[in-house]
């Protein structure tokens, strides 16, 4: 918070003093994040919440409208532009992490590069250098929710689904070839995000109904009730109605 304190109070030419309530809730805003700043000051003062006053000859604002402000929609933009700008394989790894969320383990990682054959350690490295992603000990984090959000949503549904499916699989084939069911909540949520819809061999549902009955148990004996009858319900999902014949 201090450095976007220094980074604000330098752009205003104000003490450091007089900036610390507005710097403290741009950082909230941005999670303090060099990308977001910037831009959000930029975005304050084009819609007149950050502005000079020729009376007081410096810059003021209006904390209130600020504080109620959500991130203008022109940082998806943004962050869009931000994110086609880096090579391929590093946009292709940041596509791949968002799919599992807000962040994922080095160890979790290593296990991914694994089932998909794919190094994507170094492409998220080249990430982090640029500020779209945080490492944090052994744990690899979006820099912020909206980056994860526009990394996500450069995909189309249908091309989602498919790769939530696709490493649904592989993580599930891994995890019966190396005997472990470290990553089986994992893969079937994925199998899941995936869908019925975007089966194609039949012989896929069965297999994933099964792991979901899989899942479904190991839910049950740690006593997870309700992940439980999820996992069921999902894989009563993939079966088609034949099937009950």
């Amino acid at each position: 918070e201090h450095t976007i304190n220094t980074m604000v109070s330098e752009t205003l030419r104000l003490l450091p003093r007089l900036t610390r309530s507005l710097s403290s809730l741009i950082c909230h805003k941005t999670k303090g994040n060099p990308l977001f700043v910037s831009h959000l000051m930029l975005s304050l003062s084009k819609e007149g919440l950050l502005r000079p006053s020729l009376s007081r000859r410096r810059w003021e604002w209006e904390m209130e409208k600020i504080e109620d402000r959500e991130l203008p929609d022109d940082v998806a933009m943004f962050l869009n532009n931000s994110i086609m700008e880096l090579p391929d394989g590093v946009q292709s790894s940041l596509c791949i992490l968002s799919c599992f969320g807000a962040s994922a383990n080095v160890s979790f990682i290593e296990t991914l590069e694994r089932a998909l054959q794919k190094n994507i350690r170094d492409d998220l490295d080249v990430a982090v250098a640029k500020g779209l992603l945080d490492k944090i000990g052994v744990e690899y984090r979006f820099s912020h929710d909206r980056i994860q959000e526009a990394t996500y949503n450069m995909m189309e549904d249908g091309t989602r689904r498919l790769f939530h499916f696709t490493y649904g699989l592989s993580l599930a084939s891994l995890s019966i070839e190396e005997g472990c069911d470290g990553s089986l909540f994992i893969a079937v949520n994925q199998l899941n995000l995936g869908g019925p819809a975007i089966v194609q061999d039949p012989s896929q549902s069965f297999t994933v109904a099964g792991m979901n009955l899989r899942a479904g148990k190991k839910a049950l004996g740690m006593s997870d009730f309700k992940t439980a009858l999820s996992y069921m319900n999902h894989g009563i999902s993939f079966l088609r109605e034949h099937h009950w014949g």
